[in-house]
């Protein structure tokens, strides 16, 4: 099973820009060329939130016509950037087991089992995943203890390091690795908001982060109080599942990165 992952899409109204720069439609346009053109074509595709930059009505609907071309599922989430209530009149069939007034469900159809979470907090960039999200968590967690399975969130449940994108965390992170702790077949907790590529321990499981189809966020540990970005080098995750190996997972870069000399033609090496 092969899984795509984009995050952060914020499309707004503007298919072109004035200035001649990219637009966010234009990049979401790359990103949905960029996987359909995969040598090995997904499964499935994830987008980790901030589907658009307001939450408007006119941005959800750029955002469907943009998704359009994709013949394998789309399942998306909310995050901080989008209207939850939108969102759930917009998709409101996306797997099962629904949770009310969230837009937490998950998806058996695939060899591997999806959870999406929510971590909207209305009014508020910074995320949260509540007593009761949780409880429903840890229910569909302990329904299926054998199948290999992979949560999907915005908000990431570890902190970046970066003082400005780490005042917008997400609250109750500690319950959470708590809960996926008592649940190992948990392969991974997938997010995006951060707008760069991030990996850490969560839970005794990995917790990664995908960058944004269209602003980059530089990270730089040596200056964590700045922040630097760029709408260059987008990429997208590539989550594929095999019986043998498991869950690996690569990052995909989308647009021209570039040529790849072959070096290896499948009998021995080029130099």
């Amino acid at each position: 099973m092969i899984i795509v992952q984009l995050s952060d899409t914020h499309i707004t109204p503007e298919p072109t820009r004035a200035d001649g720069t990219l637009s966010r439609q234009a990049a979401m346009q790359r990103a949905v060329a960029h996987v359909l053109t995969m040598a090995a074509a997904p499964d499935a595709v994830l987008v980790t939130g901030d589907l658009t930059d307001h939450g408007t009505a006119e941005e959800y609907a750029a955002f469907q016509d943009l998704i359009a071309p994709f013949p394998m599922p789309v399942y998306v989430i909310p995050g901080n950037h989008d209207d939850r209530t939108r969102m759930l009149q917009l998709w409101p069939s996306q797997g099962t087991q629904h949770m009310e007034r969230f837009m937490q469900y998950t998806v058996e159809s695939h060899a591997v089992r999806l959870i999406a979470l929510d971590t909207v907090l209305p009014g508020s960039d910074r995320g949260e995943i509540c007593d009761e999200r949780l409880a429903w968590l840890d229910a569909r967690l302990a329904e299926q203890p054998d199948r290999p399975t992979l949560v999907f969130m915005h908000h990431p449940p570890f902190r970046s390091g970066m003082h400005v994108l780490d005042a917008l965390d997400l609250e109750g992170a500690d319950a959470l690795a708590a809960v996926i702790s008592r649940h190992p077949q948990v392969e991974r907790l997938v997010a995006g908001h951060i707008h760069c590529e991030m990996q850490a321990r969560v839970g005794g499981t990995l917790a990664m982060t995908a960058s944004s189809t269209g602003l980059q966020i530089k990270i730089d540990l040596g200056a964590p109080e700045r922040i630097w970005a760029t709408p260059h080098r987008p990429t997208c995750l590539v989550h594929a599942w095999n019986v043998n190996h498991g869950l690996r997972t690569c990052s995909s870069a989308i647009g021209d990165a570039g040529p790849y000399p072959l070096i290896h033609d499948g009998t021995s090496w080029i130099s």
